[in-house]
């Protein structure tokens, strides 16, 4: 995902330097590099005086322990004024902490929630940020040529004032987690109560991402749906273990909703259907134990498709809701400058 958004940057003139603690890594973007404003480096002295003063510096590492790591190394590097930016899944207490830390120094902070994965970040991702307002001033140009471009201009925005991009992110990511829980639901019922195969679930899927319901998160699963497999020629799917992890945002959306007081059932539902997914070996046993009811649905497929598909859209307008409102009473207990009128 970094070696994309370096990419992004470049292919839009903005001349970027690059680092890695892997050499190997560094050399690797290189390979796919061609006429773009790239200048790789290999030590981190070495990038930061690479870069024009005040500096820019975008960091993308795991969130985390390792982002207290890289930060420890390079704010002594670094002179009042420079701007760091995390682009990172980190949890928004972190990101307060060390915005303050920044400041201390002397230092501008981004928290920057970054959507898209490593193909929007090639393509075009959405940006979320919170920190110092001078920060995002002196980016914004720059994140609003590479960002992704929606119906009300680019997808981009500051979000107030700390951790407030990292927690629009956070809530963004519970929201996928909602939305995919709604979507998996949807193929278990066609699959196992239908008895249809993955050709035809991906086809009803694609009918439902051609008009009001579509989402780049519906037109991944169809594509998902209609691999094969090089290995066997069956369908992809049905080769992968039925076991979920997760980057922690959406464990964290739900236990901040709960210190809100914001009810956030759908995404929490979704947290607890992936901790109990990873329950493999229990699940197994289970099954052999408790064998469950007669699955297969009684009604026509067309018809039980009509109903499928609104209780899908219903699932999808909750999860939204109960997200933004999540974001809401975060506005005003934290403080942030969400515009969610928009």
């Amino acid at each position: 995902m970094g070696q994309n958004l370096a990419l992004n940057l470049a292919r839009h003139g903005i001349s970027v330097a690059g680092y890695n603690r892997s050499a190997e890594r560094t050399q690797a973007l290189m390979t796919r590099v061609k006429d773009e404003p790239i200048v790789p480096t290999y030590s981190l002295s070495q990038f930061v005086e690479t870069l024009q003063k005040p500096r820019v510096i975008l960091l993308m590492v795991q969130a985390g322990k390792p982002v207290d790591d890289v930060l420890s190394e390079l704010f002594p590097l670094l002179d009042p004024g420079d701007l760091v930016m995390d682009g990172g899944n980190s949890h928004f207490v972190d990101t307060e902490r060390r915005t303050r830390e920044a400041e201390s120094r002397g230092l501008l902070y981004l928290g920057v929630g970054i959507s898209g994965g490593e193909a929007g970040a090639l393509r075009g991702p959405a940006l979320m940020a919170g920190g110092h307002r001078e920060g995002y001033i002196r980016v914004a140009p720059i994140f609003e040529a590479i960002a992704a471009q929606g119906l009300a201009g680019p997808c981009t925005g500051y979000f107030g004032p700390g951790g407030a991009g990292h927690y629009v992110k956070m809530v963004h990511n519970g929201i996928e987690y909602a939305i995919m829980q709604a979507i998996a639901e949807c193929y278990d019922l066609m699959k196992r109560g239908l008895r249809f195969d993955s050709p035809r679930i991906a086809d009803v899927f694609a009918e439902w991402n051609e008009g009001e319901l579509e989402s780049y998160l519906l037109t991944i699963t169809v594509d998902i749906l209609r691999t094969k497999d090089p290995e066997t020629g069956g369908f992809l799917v049905e080769w992968i273990k039925d076991t979920a992890e997760q980057k922690g945002t959406g464990k964290w959306s739900t236990q901040a909703a709960l210190d809100l007081g914001a009810p956030t059932p759908a995404i929490a539902e979704a947290v607890f259907a992936r901790i109990v997914s990873a329950l493999k070996e229990e699940r197994a046993e289970a099954a052999r134990l408790l064998s469950g009811p007669e699955t297969k649905i009684s009604l026509s497929s067309t018809e039980f498709l009509g109903h499928l598909k609104k209780a899908y859209a219903l699932a999808m307008t909750t999860a939204y809701a109960q997200g933004f409102r999540q974001l809401r009473d975060a506005a005003v207990d934290h403080g942030y400058e969400l515009p969610l009128q928009r």
